[in-house]
């Protein structure tokens, strides 16, 4: 009876999850969302503590206390431009979690009653292995992707010559060890090889990575700690484990796609090729730039401001690192008390993780019906009197119009170009993620601020609002 009213609690929790991503698709309804995936996991944590086969409640209480605290210090003290990173180290926490979940049942199986025969037995061994892989190769590729955001390491790709052969070798011996496996469950050296395979794969995936490619390499981890969840619960016959992380794996890997259509690239594309590797980035700079940079101080934009009747704010990667996100919502307030219209453009793969634009404004409660997705925001650069690009390099760069041999060729770009009067606010003309010049900084129609992104945006708020 109790297993009865176990697997029905589960079931609500499946169907709270449910709801939950649906609300979380809106922004009116993500509060709510939220919560409602809050309380599935809640049911299903209380139900599974019903279990009869549980061991230990002390160090069940001691693992949520300390995860709590952890948790909470976490959200109190991460700056929300460290999001990315943080949503990258909590990807490897998923994979490490099946992982570990795996290779206990694995090693508590082997010292106890033994394996199953038969099919069953088969099975089981195989779903162990593929858990203790695809978890292995969450938890080593998100340390990187962590290391690269965080700057620990450099974010340029980094490899040598025959790294895609060598990760197809890992591959095979990370399978082989599985079979192997399978067949003789006895054998923990082909446990151990498996994971040691599969972790060595996870570091060489992401390494050759760059910058550029981040939202996608973080959607996709987000997806593998998922699958990886999922397989842990066909392990230990989890019902909510298997429905949550087939959520998490299906949701991740449309998120994947998405980003990929975004940069107009495959996915073994982003996987194995190397954005702006080689593109000799610096000296076509100075060719693209030389004695065509116009810059402009603050007050000459606020005076530039006051008669602007459509202003399109296109944040990146420079709003965040300088946390101008609430200095940005200040200046679009001095416009719209001025009489003109503010927009924001938000091209699905600015900043550093999927979403990251719309986390930060939100964070500014920039209202969500201003921030305008790039298919129908392009169209309205052409009666834009002032643009302004706080950092956005390669998704406002022209080069993926205009240029058959750049490697970013066809991704589609914010048209910011086609404004009347572009505003790029930047330190320096520096490159972005993708290592490549941008041709827009040396348009006649641009001007370029130099200088720190909140500072500037500051600065140009108290000229237009002194003007």
């Amino acid at each position: 009876m109790l297993d009865i009213w176990m697997n029905l609690a589960y079931l609500a929790a499946a169907i709270l999850f449910i709801l939950g991503i649906k609300g979380l698709t809106r922004p009116k309804t993500a509060v709510r969302g939220n919560m409602m995936s809050a309380t599935g996991m809640l049911v299903a944590v209380a139900v599974t503590l019903l279990d009869n086969s549980i061991i230990s409640f002390e160090l069940i209480i001691a693992g949520a206390v300390l995860g709590g605290v952890i948790g909470f210090v976490l959200a109190k003290k991460v700056q929300m431009t460290a999001m990315p990173q943080l949503v990258a180290i909590l990807n490897g926490f998923g994979g490490g979690a099946s992982l570990g979940l795996a290779a206990a049942s694995y090693l508590q199986t082997l010292g106890g009653a033994g394996f199953a025969d038969g099919a069953l037995g088969t099975i089981t061994m195989i779903t162990i292995a593929l858990t203790v892989i695809i978890g292995a190769v969450t938890v080593t590729g998100s340390v990187i992707a962590f290391a690269k955001l965080q700057e620990i390491m450099p974010g340029q790709p980094i490899g040598f010559p025959g790294m895609t052969g060598f990760n197809g070798l890992l591959l095979i011996g990370a399978l082989a060890s599985s079979v192997m496996l399978a067949i003789d469950p006895t054998n923990t050296l082909y446990f151990w090889l498996a994971i040691g395979a599969a972790a060595v794969l996870g570091l060489t995936l992401v390494l050759p990575i760059g910058g550029a490619d981040m939202p996608v390499v973080i959607a996709l981890l987000n997806s593998y700690s998922g699958i990886a969840a999922a397989f842990a619960g066909f392990v230990m016959g989890n019902t909510v484990l298997i429905v949550s992380g087939s959520l998490v794996g299906a949701s991740g890997l449309i998120l994947t796609n998405i980003m990929c259509v975004a940069m107009n690239r495959s996915l073994p594309n982003v996987l194995f090729g190397r954005m702006g590797a080689d593109t000799g980035g610096e000296g076509a700079g100075d060719e693209i730039y030389e004695g065509k940079i116009t810059s402009a101080s603050p007050d000459e934009v606020g005076m530039l401001l006051e008669t602007a009747q459509k202003v399109i704010i296109v944040p990146g990667f420079g709003m965040a690192l300088s946390q101008a996100q609430h200095a940005v919502r200040e200046l679009a307030d001095a416009i719209e008390r001025n009489g003109g219209e503010v927009l924001y453009a938000i091209h699905p793969v600015a900043g550093r993780m999927p979403g990251h634009m719309n986390v930060l404004l939100a964070e500014a409660e920039v209202p969500y019906e201003k921030l305008v997705e790039m298919e129908r925001i392009n169209p309205q650069f052409d009666d834009c009197d002032v643009a302004i690009v706080l950092g956005a390099n390669d998704v406002t760069n022209p080069m993926a119009r205009e240029d058959k041999g750049s490697p970013i060729y066809g991704m589609p770009i914010l048209n910011v170009d086609k404004a009347r009067t572009v505003v790029v606010i930047k330190r320096s003309l520096s490159a972005g993620f993708a290592g490549l010049p941008n041709p827009l900084f040396a348009l006649d129609n641009t001007l370029m601020v130099f200088g720190d992104g909140k500072k500037a945006v500051v600065d140009i708020t108290t000229a237009l609002e002194n003007g």
